[in-house]
């Protein structure tokens, strides 16, 4: 009868064992620290807006860009006006910028800014990169029509 006492207590002991262990697992579980841990941020995104804040129309590296309009027409406007795209006039054509040019800088930058439908294409406004300050692409019709002069 004893060896029967003997293992019937070892189970029972076993058994109470286990509870005690997986209750307190799941009381650590719930506990304010693990929730933490379990919804912590895995990362940080930080933003940097610069010194004029985050509603700026314009930061260093646009006013950079704004000097070069080669540097403004390497990444905005080559798409089409390398490849005359929607009627682009090509960079460097006399024909295609002869009769624009006759309408005079302010009118060619307007068109640049605001966007122009002609007969013979489509210029969407400040070529379709509306985040361009409004001197960089002064300064990229500027190095377009110097490229025919």
């Amino acid at each position: 009868m004893m060896k029967y006492f003997s293992v019937a207590f070892t189970s029972v002991m076993t058994n109470v064992m286990a509870i005690l262990l997986f209750s307190n697992a799941i009381a650590h579980h719930n506990s304010p620290e693990s929730l933490e841990a379990r919804v912590a941020a895995v990362g940080t995104l930080n933003i940097d807006v610069g010194s004029a804040g985050a509603g700026a129309a314009t930061n260093e590296s646009d006013s950079a860009a704004a000097e070069d309009g080669e540097t403004v027409y390497n990444t905005a406007c080559a798409t089409c006006h390398a490849g005359g795209i929607a009627g682009a006039p090509i960079l460097g054509k006399v024909d295609d910028w002869k009769e624009r040019i006759e309408q005079g800088m302010d009118s060619l930058v307007e068109h640049a800014l605001l966007g122009f439908t002609g007969s013979s294409g489509v210029m969407p406004p400040k070529g379709g990169n509306t985040s361009l300050s409004d001197s960089a692409v002064t300064a990229a019709v500027q190095f377009m029509i110097d490229q025919v002069k």
